[in-house]
């Protein structure tokens, strides 16, 4: 006789012809979850709007939580004042995990700030619930439905089934400009690899005995051959108290071609490995012990993105452009990873802030789409200095608000710039 707890019927299914399982409607729906995206679903769902939020990866948080960076860069300006440059999100993020002594903030020429990945994660996770916000996970779009200068539906494909996502307006923050190539729309690629990082957290360190940032670099510089390492220069990103370090020394491709992105990721790795056995025998002290707790997803710093109705120039920040229509501003260096051996680092003096321009977010041939974070126009040098979390963030919410004044169907090309500014003021001025 068969016991009632386990019983349990079956059906045999068949899947429908239908190509579309499920559908939804929204206000906004967002391509991305990483800061820039979760900051325009935040700051959208906090204005009444309704919003789906979709995400390739299996899991929210994007880079910031999933590439291990470990760093909020961009959100402060420069010492000796130490501006804080970029609200919202980081308002709250700061309060919560400050409160549970899961942030550093760390002082030098500006000031970074230190996050456990995991704990972040999980408030991302809380606070898009706790906001209503309906997300699809897993997610790659197969297709783009446009009516004239409308996006008027995407569809993608999931291990569950196709769904289909019709809204009014839609933020593209999906890195490689996803949306906005899929659906038809210009879009620029460097002439020449920009590359990636493979991350790593390394734990049972010795943080008593770490190298300071210019040695570590000089170090790498002189030994990188004998260890096989690709990068001539390192970051090492200790967590005060936890004996633990983010680990920034690899250099990877990040095309986006499927088969050599996933070549890529596995050369990550072994990249990351020879670093462990540099770090091992070149400073026992500091990492005689070490071992990888986590190897983040392929770090991807810039590949594609929109044309703009202005691209930002690597002259406009230098000169610290004050546009009209400004939603975000940084001070962080120009940082550009276009070279094997190393990269450029320019930084800037005390006092000085660069800005992004709506306009460097919107395609000119679509109505209700914004760009945010990385798929932002301006030259490959411009945008590595406003490719960081700070300024991505801020431009997420600068995407909200735009969507919101545009209306259902109104142009995100003919919004009032005044009131953008207004509502933005927190994040444009001090």
């Amino acid at each position: 006789m068969p016991h009632a707890l386990t019983e349990l019927t079956l059906h045999t299914v068949t899947k429908t012809p239908d190509p579309v399982a499920h559908a939804l409607d929204a206000d906004v729906c967002i391509v991305g979850a990483g800061v820039s995206g979760v900051s325009a679903a935040i700051e959208s769902a906090q204005l009444g709007r309704d919003v789906v939020m979709v995400d390739s990866l299996p899991v929210l948080g994007g880079q910031m939580v999933n590439s291990l960076i470990g760093l909020f860069c961009g959100v402060f300006g420069n010492a000796p004042g130490y501006r804080q440059l970029t609200h919202g999100i980081f308002d709250d993020v700061f309060a919560a995990l400050g409160a549970s002594d899961d942030l550093h903030f760390n002082k030098g020429h500006t000031i970074t700030v230190s996050y456990d990945e995991v704990v972040l994660g999980r408030w991302v996770e809380r606070r898009i619930r706790e906001l209503g916000i309906r997300v699809v996970l897993g997610a790659s779009i197969t297709g783009v439905e446009r009516d004239g200068r409308r996006i008027a539906a995407v569809t993608f494909a999931t291990r569950f089934g196709d769904v289909r996502v019709q809204a009014d307006g839609f933020v593209d923050a999906s890195g490689d400009a996803a949306l906005a190539w899929e659906a038809g729309l210009p879009c620029r690629v460097p002439e020449r690899t920009i590359y990636g990082s493979q991350q790593i957290v390394l734990e049972h360190l010795d943080e008593t005995h770490q190298p300071g940032r210019e040695e570590l670099a000089e170090h790498v510089a002189r030994k990188a051959g004998e260890y096989g390492l690709l990068r001539r220069d390192g970051l090492a990103f200790f967590f005060p108290g936890r004996n633990t370090a983010v680990m920034n020394m690899t250099h990877i491709e990040a095309p986006l071609d499927p088969v050599r992105a996933a070549r890529a990721q596995l050369e990550g790795r072994e990249q990351a490995d020879l670093v462990v056995e540099f770090l091992r025998a070149e400073y026992p002290k500091a990492f005689g012990r070490a071992r990888v707790r986590s190897y983040g997803l392929p770090g991807r710093r810039q590949t594609r993105w929109i044309k703009g109705v202005h691209a930002l120039g690597l002259d406009e920040v230098r000169a610290g452009t004050r546009f009209h229509d400004a939603v975000a501003r940084t001070a962080w260096p120009v940082e550009l990873h276009d070279r094997p051996e190393g990269y450029v680092w320019e930084m800037f003096d005390a006092d000085h802030v660069h800005y992004v321009p709506l306009r460097s977010m919107l395609s000119p041939q679509a109505d209700n789409l914004v760009a945010a974070g990385r798929c932002a126009d301006g030259d490959a040098a411009a945008l590595s200095s406003v490719r960081v979390m700070g300024p991505c963030a801020a431009m997420g919410a600068g995407a909200a608000h735009a969507l919101d004044l545009a209306g259902g169907d109104g142009s995100v090309h003919d919004i009032d710039i005044p009131v953008l500014r207004e509502r933005l003021a927190a994040n444009l001025d001090d």
